[in-house]
């Protein structure tokens, strides 16, 4: 397991941003930007503290798939943590077993920090080893496409 990190400044208020991130105004928003990771990328539930939240998508036979995630923290328009605990496949979920076994108890973590109308997105978050470099990809555009959708 690997800690990642990334950062991003926006030119914001943090409560735009966290808002355009969460997708907590229009889901739209939250789907363009992690259309960098998955285009069919969405989010099933609460981001309430405490909450069951699915972070799903299609594959290409269009089966529906993602994490199986709790919030741990939300303390709006500053920060935000998600463990991941579990896959969905379809309806099922599966919490225990070699499949999961990677991704078990991994946390994301996000911090907004707003400086003189300027916001500091930093993304903290364990990896598997074996996804380093997608993630090192994939975060960068994710990234640049938030910065665009909160700058609008």
């Amino acid at each position: 397991m690997k800690t990642i990190q990334y950062k991003k400044e926006i030119q914001a208020p943090a409560t735009k941003v966290y808002r355009t991130m969460l997708g907590l105004d229009n889901i739209k928003t939250y789907e363009k930007w992690t259309a960098a990771f998955d285009p069919s990328s969405t989010y099933e539930g609460s981001w309430d503290k405490g909450s069951k939240i699915y972070f799903v998508g299609k594959d290409k036979e269009g089966n529906r798939g993602g994490m199986i995630s709790e919030i741990v923290e939300n303390i709006a328009n500053e920060f935000i943590s998600i463990r991941h605990y579990g896959i969905l496949k379809g309806t099922q979920e599966i919490t225990e077993g070699p499949e999961v076994a990677s991704w078990a108890g991994n946390l994301e973590k996000y911090s907004f920090k707003e400086h003189q109308g300027i916001t500091t997105v930093t993304i903290d978050s364990e990896v598997p080893e074996d996804y380093l470099d997608y993630f090192n990809t994939t975060w960068s555009k994710a990234l640049d496409k938030l910065k665009e959708l909160s700058e609008a």
